[in-house]
């Protein structure tokens, strides 16, 4: 196993086999724009939108519980791995390794050189997060055949793509399946078995709060905001809300369009508020007062998005639940 250390960009740590078997897997495509492009419309499945998509559905329009359930299992997760990035500080393979290229950067809209835009590579947040997504289908909905095979193909593919495209080690997206598992497994058990669903979402809280004091990377305070943001709307939703799933097909749009457009508006609108009030230097400093305001607008958003949205539902025709 070859090491090398750079205390201000991160660890490059990695297995020669693995890094000649990513040049190899990369040849079969590196040299065919369908071939990148098929490999990049996998990897796409297990990003931010289709994750907020796939929520939305489930929660907004077809079964709130079983959105609920899906959700919980997914934003433990979102909230694990940046906790153990943050460990590894794993460099990403095409920043070491010249015959390694990048063919679709984790982050776009910026420089692919980049390696604090771009984050780190252990363990593989796609494979993790596609793990729970479509696993978590299969676990609420028992016995159904197709669901179990999504459950199983989908976080292989999408694992496979970002090894492909450059983005993880093979190892990186071994760890990313183990600990997808792990996390679904454990926190599905938890949730059926406590029954106290507010204890379940304070110990889950109070768990995940050690990533405060060591955590150098926007993604974990992103994500602690956002479950406790919705862990307060689930809250909010029950008490004063309460609405009810929908089997019309309009209405589930209408609501997965509003709640997708109301996501994303509100991240662009808090954005612009935050750099009208503070500066650039501050924003960029990575400093607990700039993560802490990250935080807080992401509980915010989720709050509004998962508790307050709903109360318009009956406005397009669907009734409250007595």
């Amino acid at each position: 196993m070859e090491t090398a250390i750079d205390t201000f960009q991160g660890y490059t740590f990695h297995f020669e086999w693995e890094v000649a078997a990513q040049e190899w897997l990369q040849s079969l495509i590196v040299d065919s724009p369908i071939g990148t492009a098929i490999v990049s419309m996998i990897t796409f499945f297990g990003e931010q939108l289709v994750l907020i998509v796939v929520l939305g559905f489930l929660y907004w329009w077809f079964d709130k519980d079983f959105g609920k359930f899906v959700w919980t299992n997914i934003l433990v997760g979102t909230m694990v791995t940046p906790m153990l990035k943050n460990v590894a500080f794993r460099r990403r393979p095409y920043f070491d390794n010249p015959g390694i290229k990048i063919l679709k950067p984790p982050v776009s809209s910026a420089p692919a050189s980049d390696i604090r835009a771009q984050g780190y590579s252990f363990p593989s947040g796609h494979t993790t997060n596609s793990t729970i997504l479509y696993g978590s289908l299969p676990v609420y909905k028992k016995n159904n055949k197709i669901l179990l095979v999504i459950g199983f193909v989908a976080p292989f593919l999408v694992g496979l793509s970002r090894v492909m495209l450059g983005a993880h080690y093979i190892t990186d997206v071994l760890v990313g399946w183990v600990l997808g598992a792990l996390v679904l497994f454990l926190v599905s058990y938890l949730q059926r078995r406590v029954k106290r669903e507010w204890l379940l979402h304070l110990v889950i809280a109070i768990v995940c709060i050690p990533g405060f004091f060591y955590c150098q990377t926007a993604d974990y305070y992103i994500s602690y905001g956002m479950m406790i943001g919705f862990f307060l709307a689930n809250a909010f939703e029950k008490r004063f809300v309460n609405f009810k799933s929908t089997r019309s097909v309009v209405r589930g749009i209408l609501r997965l369009l509003g709640g997708a457009t109301l996501y994303f508006g509100l991240n662009a609108l808090f954005k612009y508020i935050c750099e009208l009030i503070f500066s650039e230097e501050f924003l960029a400093s990575a400093s607990f007062a700039s993560f802490a305001i990250i935080t807080v607008r992401y509980v915010i958003i989720m709050f509004l998005i998962i508790g307050v949205y709903p109360l318009a539902f009956d406005r397009i025709g669907t009734p409250k639940a007595k």
